[in-house]
């Protein structure tokens, strides 16, 4: 019999990723706020694999909580992910995917691009997403994660924050407000490079990441660049931008006109 997979964070992407494993013959155990992990690590100790399915401001206070026992079976999934999130808290290589799809309640899953993946897990989350038709890429390098992990930074950051300003969706973005984009993506990118110590300071790989962010476009043209949780991704982005002394000049004015602080 199959080790169950734990999911920790059953919201709307848990859901899918649940759907996924139950269909590849995994029982799947829900670990929610009122349980403890380490008693249910007692009960489960050698999961096949734990994934992590709670939101970015959450994910700092999983980690830390997660049983030693589990350590090695973490799947993560957050947006604005990078691996000194992970390596501060001592977890040496967990699996992690860069999510490129939508699921919001009551709707099917909306592709952007097919979701990169790299680590011991990551055939096993192919193989889970191939079986709900969700596209993923399994990639070889630990370098080539954090390209795609960095860009996916870049453009829900990007795009969030342009939406405060504008609105509308992410190709009325690029065709009609380039140059605001391209600032904001010059201060995600500052930001970035200080948060994975300086490896995105070369300009052939900022290029490489600004071309990234036109192909997500791309992928969803009409995609909305202003979700909810755009007033925090740009407080984020100040206060990171605080402690590295960097200038982002146009994240501090749309912050400023929009009252974020």
């Amino acid at each position: 019999m199959k080790q169950p997979i734990i999911i920790i964070g059953l919201g709307e992407l848990g859901s899918v990723f649940a759907r996924g494993f139950l269909r590849l013959g995994y029982p799947v155990q829900t670990l929610t706020r009122d349980i403890n992990p380490q008693s249910l690590a007692k009960d489960i100790p050698s999961p096949t694999a734990v994934l992590v399915a709670v939101g970015e401001s959450d994910i700092t206070q999983v980690l830390k909580n997660i049983p030693s026992e589990w350590q090695d079976k973490l799947i993560l999934l957050q947006n604005e992910l990078l691996p000194r999130d992970w390596q501060s808290i001592a977890i040496i290589q967990p699996t992690v995917i860069s999510v490129w799809f939508e699921k919001k309640k009551g709707n099917d899953s909306k592709v952007v691009l097919p979701s990169p993946v790299f680590g011991p897990h990551a055939k096993l989350v192919f193989n889970a997403l191939s079986q709900i038709d969700l596209p993923c890429l399994i990639l070889d390098t630990p370098e080539e994660l954090l390209f795609e992990l960095v860009r996916k930074n870049l453009y829900i950051i990007t795009t969030n924050v342009a939406g405060l300003e504008v609105g509308g969706n992410v190709e009325e973005l690029a065709i009609h407000h380039a140059k605001l984009m391209e600032a904001i993506a010059n201060d995600v990118l500052d930001i970035q490079n200080w948060l994975t110590d300086g490896v995105v300071n070369s300009t052939s790989l900022r290029d490489r990441l600004l071309d990234g962010l036109q192909e997500a476009i791309k992928g969803d043209p009409k995609h909305q660049c202003m979700g909810r949780s755009a007033p925090m991704r740009l407080k984020r982005a100040l206060e990171r931008a605080q402690q590295a002394n960097l200038a982002v000049s146009t994240l501090k004015d749309i912050a400023q006109k929009h009252a974020v602080i």
